[in-house]
């Protein structure tokens, strides 16, 4: 059918795949290159699209073409009802980027189910819970047990990116799903949770640095023990005021810092590198050795005593001042192979790997599930039988 010819859609569907998706008129205007009035008419039905303005508009929306055909539109469960209440996120003004990584990371986490259930494969409980009346300290040194990573180990990782392998991996092996999404904001989120069960999903923000994610994870999971342990709502359901969510916020980052850096731990490496002022230097000396950042450890310093609030506050200003005068971060390589690691994990990679094996999913729907093209597959078969990939994740 020639493309200038106009295709008889419902145009009820139309208006609900933008706002669905949180795009503005005036966004979609600019992307298919028409004015915005144009797209206003499409959606009262007053003028028709052409079939490639149909087809543009399902890949920008990122929905199947089918879609613009139905007789009504679909009921869905609003992503608000699926991910924890985040700080600077209102319910229902998700960036169209933010709701695009929940809608996949939701798929992909449907889709981890589904195999497991083709394959016959167990799916493990997440066991780990928490309560606001217990110490943070107490919960930080139980998620740390529950991790089980040694000390000497932490201690002798070679850079960050070991740092986050070694951590992206034992908070899976607590029955979570750890995903990246990509070309959201670091200002909107860095890190989010998926409350449902089983597997719920710990989200990571790939513009974060890898110490950063290392932090941020084990913070989601805060938040995925509170949850269980029925002290948390989902965002569209959490009635807290500010201040009561700030005191949730600062639970959850005092028990993941403890987790991260046990209090011994840190009294030890303190006396063994003789750190007694904390300028920017020695307070990245000491962060390397954790592989954390330098403002997660200043932190986990004035938390455990060794800064007392003025000292942050000046330490903390001198960081900022520090910080910005550093030249621009340069986003870097990364192969398909690493992408598709960092994206979708390797616990999700290798079933979708031992599906197709198994021939239980095609070629076709394997490349699909890990938005990787087929033709990178032997070099993934091989990234994961090696462990030599990467998982950057970067978008």
């Amino acid at each position: 059918m020639p493309a200038q010819h106009t295709i008889p859609v419902n145009p009820e569907l139309l208006s609900w795949a933008r706002q669905e998706s949180g795009f503005e008129l005036f966004r979609v205007a600019k992307r298919l290159n028409v004015k915005p009035e144009k797209v206003e008419a499409w959606e009262t039905g007053e003028k028709q699209p052409t079939m490639r303005q149909i087809e543009n508009l399902a890949r920008f929306f990122h929905r199947p073409l089918s879609i613009f055909f139905l007789p009504q539109p679909p009921q869905l469960t609003p992503l608000a009802a699926e991910y924890r209440r985040l700080p600077h996120v209102i319910p229902g003004h998700e960036s169209p980027e933010l709701r695009l990584g929940l809608r996949q990371m939701l798929t992909r986490r449907d889709n981890t189910l589904n195999l497991m259930g083709e394959l016959g494969e167990p799916v493990a409980e997440f066991v780990l819970s928490a309560r606001l009346d217990e110490s943070p300290v107490a919960v930080g040194t139980r998620l740390r047990a529950a991790t089980a990573v040694p000390m000497d180990e932490q201690l002798a990782w070679p850079n960050e990116w070991r740092a986050w392998a070694v951590w992206r991996a034992a908070v899976e092996s607590l029955g979570v799903l750890v995903f990246q999404f990509g070309k959201v904001a670091l200002s909107e989120v860095r890190g989010l949770a998926l409350l449902r069960t089983p597997l719920p999903v710990v989200g990571i923000n790939s513009k974060e640095i890898p110490e950063a994610r290392c932090f941020t994870a084990l913070h989601e999971i805060v938040h995925l023990m509170l949850a269980a342990g029925h002290q948390e709502e989902s965002a569209l359901k959490e009635i807290r005021s500010g201040e009561e969510w700030d005191d949730v916020e600062r639970f959850a980052e005092i028990a993941a810092s403890h987790a991260l850096v046990p209090e011994g731990a840190l009294n030890n490496e303190i006396a063994s590198l003789k750190l007694s002022e904390w300028d920017i230097s020695s307070t990245r000396r000491l962060a390397r050795r954790f592989r954390i950042t330098p403002l997660a450890m200043a932190t986990r310093l004035r938390e455990s005593g060794h800064m007392n609030w003025a000292q942050y506050q000046a330490w903390r200003q001198e960081w900022d001042e520090y910080v910005a005068s550093l030249p621009e971060r340069g986003k870097g390589f990364a192969t398909p192979v690493s992408k598709a690691l960092g994206r979708n994990g390797r616990p999700f990679t290798q079933l979708v790997l031992e599906a197709l094996s198994s021939n239980r999913i095609t070629p076709v729907t394997a490349a699909r599930y890990l938005d990787l093209k087929f033709e990178h597959f032997e070099k993934l078969k091989a990234a994961i039988h090696d462990g030599t990939a990467a998982m950057t994740g970067d978008e």
